[in-house]
């Protein structure tokens, strides 16, 4: 007899847990917003100011990134700033290559005039943290061989200044960018220095519920039962979401005053559900005397900005996402 799989475990729309241990990431959600979450080829000819590959950095772990070039029209001979990429996702779903970052990190590396670094991260529950959190870091010390001429990538060797590298992250990525920038602190990256960190919205929660998740509107970007689901299948088996990685303002959590940081660019949204714990890391990094620079967008959510159909449907979706990038941009180009 044909045992059929059972679901044990589901995230409406995004994931489907199976009793055999596998998992089902098959969007089935509304269909009009599947195309943002469709991969999108690299393409060498610059397309819209920017050229995109893939790249295996590891060869003996398979670990992917994808690179954003944008082109120079100008003269200089002055090589760019690279910005490292984490992905969102709650550590369970998403890819480097979906539609919604591809739209945004091309923008961005325009913006910024900057090459971005996207990682391919792997997911929980197949991989639970700190996986995520190590690849993240991996990918940071592939940059530092490449700066030491120890492996070679043209797109970077020939563009990159490896002086000034920034870490960036979306939702659960931005917990990664904070993990990542906590160890490279304890690293010897030179030549590559690590010039900044932009967390924006990070999904540092505590498992008690904050003021802001009972009363702050749910969206499609985020809903408690999202937070709950995917946490519970991300962190480490025993754990709650008081872990390091999901609470580092917590008291399981290293001392934020003895961590050695880069400066922090710090995005937070008004509208977002778990924008208080957000703002609780954030008073943590002040009262620890680090360098941290506040962002708030009024009048929008979490991921805000990830929602193509918002920015481009809703004025106001749009031009906070204008603020945020012009902002982000100002921050790098004074580091």
């Amino acid at each position: 007899m044909v045992h059929e799989k059972q679901v044990i475990e589901e995230v409406s729309g995004w994931l489907r847990v199976f009793d055999d241990g596998s998992v089902d990431r098959t969007w089935t959600g509304p269909p009009e917003v599947k195309f943002m979450a469709e991969p999108v080829p690299p393409h060498d000819d610059f397309i819209d100011g920017v050229a995109v590959k893939d790249v295996v950095a590891d060869k003996d772990s398979g670990s992917r990134v994808r690179i954003y070039l944008p082109e120079r029209n100008d003269s200089s001979v002055d090589k760019l700033p690279v910005i490292l990429h984490f992905h969102g996702g709650g550590f369970c779903i998403s890819q480097a290559d979906w539609f919604m970052y591809y739209t945004v990190y091309t923008r961005l590396a325009s913006v910024a005039k900057a090459i971005i670094v996207s990682v391919f991260l792997p997911l929980a529950p197949e991989h639970r943290l700190p996986a995520a959190c190590d690849a993240g870091f991996a990918a940071l010390l592939w940059l530092r061989d490449l700066s030491r001429q120890q492996v070679h990538e043209p797109w970077l060797n020939d563009h990159a200044d490896f002086k000034r590298v920034f870490l960036i992250g979306d939702s659960s990525g931005g917990n990664i960018v904070h993990q990542v920038a906590v160890r490279a602190g304890e690293e010897n990256l030179s030549p590559m220095r690590v010039a900044g960190a932009i967390p924006i919205h990070p999904g540092f929660v505590r498992s008690k519920r904050s003021k802001s998740e009972l009363e702050q509107e749910q969206t499609p970007f985020l809903t408690l039962d999202m937070v709950d689901k995917f946490l519970g299948l991300a962190l480490p088996i025993g754990s709650n979401k008081d872990h390091p990685i999901t609470c580092p303002m917590g008291e399981a959590a290293p001392a934020v005053e003895e961590l050695k940081l880069p400066p922090y660019f710090y995005c937070v949204a008004d509208k977002d559900l778990i924008k208080d714990t957000e703002m609780e890391f954030y008073e943590a990094l002040e009262k620890g005397k680090k360098d941290v620079e506040l962002f708030i967008n009024s009048g929008v959510g979490h991921s805000f900005y990830l929602n193509k159909i918002a920015v481009e449907m809703d004025p106001v979706t749009r031009s906070a996402t204008e603020k945020l990038f012009e902002a982000i941009a100002e921050f790098i180009s004074k580091h």
